[in-house]
């Protein structure tokens, strides 16, 4: 088993397509297989594999304590070196084909409690200048839609409609959607574009940069995390976190699931689901502090 292990190794690390790393993973992962086979089963051919065997090395993963993330790695590899056996007419069956892998859990959206948004909003000043005044109608626009760093970037003057309180954003497979908006957001958008006059443009982007170009990715990732390292500890201070936040505290306030899935532009509820996880997770202990049994 030990010499088809490393004659899949040599081959996946001539194909070039591989890193160093990956393929080490690949190699440390085959290799744990096949003394698990041998020590537990005795086996050490690869004809003698079954089912059984490969189920009964997954349970002893769990066992261990492996993630599912890490276990399906690992069954990743055991499935390339088959196919590879396999395609050389190295072996005639493959036991992979009946093993059902471990699913793997989603990761929660990580994002900014209410307080330290309040705290933004109410306790930071921006500067009253162009910049201040773009930097700050851009926090704004982002916790108060949710839209996509792409969508804020693209966004034109055009598509503010004073009138109604309402953008049009131009999201994913070019799919148009409206997003209510406030009076609050109207007046701050209002006086913003009178900053914006400063700047030398011909430009119908509402956010431009000091010289008057399109605003883009690194400034505006730059921006938000300028402004949410004042408020929080968050790992990962981005424009999609403040996506997670706003979805996550409009479900907490009591929105229907399917205002927030047409208002984030998602093609499925499934995305949108993720975040009633969040929102469990509140009323668990919520409960757990209310109930007198809990």
């Amino acid at each position: 088993m030990i010499n088809r292990t490393q004659q899949f190794c040599d081959y996946i690390q001539h194909q070039k397509r591989y890193s160093h790393h990956t393929v080490t993973a690949y190699k440390n992962d085959l290799e744990q297989f096949t003394q698990y086979a041998l020590h537990a089963f005795a086996v050490n051919e690869w004809s003698e594999i079954n089912t059984s065997i490969i189920r009964s090395w997954i349970v002893s993963l769990i066992e261990e304590g492996n993630t599912s993330t890490t276990i399906n790695r690992k069954i990743s590899s055991l499935k390339s070196l088959y196919k590879y056996m396999m395609k050389n007419g190295l072996i005639a069956n493959n036991p992979l084909l009946k093993v059902v892998v471990p699913k793997t859990s989603k990761r929660l959206p990580v994002f900014v409690n209410e307080n330290e948004i309040n705290q933004l909003f109410s306790n930071i000043e921006f500067e009253d200048t162009f910049e201040g005044q773009r930097d700050k109608l851009i926090m704004e626009l982002f916790y108060l839609t949710g839209i996509r760093l792409s969508e804020l970037i693209n966004l034109k003057i055009s598509d503010v409609n004073t009138y109604n309180l309402s953008i049009k954003v131009l999201g994913k497979r070019n799919k148009e959607r409206v997003i209510p908006v406030t009076m609050e957001f109207i007046k701050l958008f209002q006086n913003y574009l009178i900053y914006r006059e400063e700047i030398s443009t011909d430009s119908n982007y509402v956010f431009l940069t000091e010289r008057g170009k399109k605003i883009y990715e690194k400034l505006v990732y730059r921006i938000v995390n300028n402004y949410l390292s004042l408020v929080t500890t968050v790992g990962k201070k981005s424009p999609h976190i403040i996506r997670h936040t706003f979805a996550t505290h409009m479900l907490n306030r009591g929105a229907e699931l399917n205002a927030i899935k047409e208002i984030l532009g998602h093609a499925s509820l499934s995305a949108t689901q993720v975040y009633t996880h969040n929102t469990i997770e509140k009323l668990k202990t919520i409960y757990k502090q209310a109930h007198p049994r809990a």
